[in-house]
């Protein structure tokens, strides 16, 4: 598991550095957490933030996979950088879960490479053209990352206990 993509040289402006877009960030975020979304297609990500050992929560689009598997894309809405969050990932992959609708489960991230990054990029594009128009937008390869539900010794999911009030 090698989170490996370089910064680009040109690209969109970086999201979520004013007030105002943190601000709407903690609002999705809450309200991701406690009800979900309509459409099942956004999660909460948190992760252990690299320089600060902080937790972090991010709301991000999330396409399903194979039996529980998500994907989701680190595209920074075409940034010539890769988001925040991409570099957490990889410091911390051990402490990653996700939480919607009163949910919240332990996953392990992969970042996909090669045919099989492909092959899911081209699914995610023509579900959501946005992530097509980020990547002509950007010279960096945006990222997928795989989030895979990990699993208690007896096989079954270890959903992590707690309130998400």
């Amino acid at each position: 598991m090698s989170f490996d993509t370089r910064n680009g040289t040109r690209g969109a402006r970086q999201p979520g550095r004013s007030r105002l877009e943190q601000w709407g960030n903690r609002r999705m975020v809450d309200s991701i957490r406690r009800k979900g979304t309509r459409r099942g297609d956004k999660l909460v990500l948190v992760t252990i933030g690299k320089k600060t050992g902080e937790e972090r929560m991010t709301p991000v689009r999330c396409f399903s996979g194979e039996g529980d598997t998500r994907y989701i894309v680190a595209s920074a809405s075409g940034a010539a950088r890769n988001p925040s969050w991409y570099y957490n990932l990889a410091a911390h992959p051990d402490r990653v879960r996700i939480e919607f609708a009163g949910q919240r489960i332990d996953v392990s991230p992969e970042q996909l490479h090669g045919a099989e990054r492909d092959a899911v990029w081209r699914r995610i594009s023509a579900q959501a053209s946005g992530f097509a128009r980020y990547e002509r937008v950007t010279d960096r390869e945006i990222p997928v990352i795989r989030l895979t539900p990990r699993v208690r010794g007896d096989g079954v999911f270890a959903p992590v206990d707690g309130d998400l009030t």
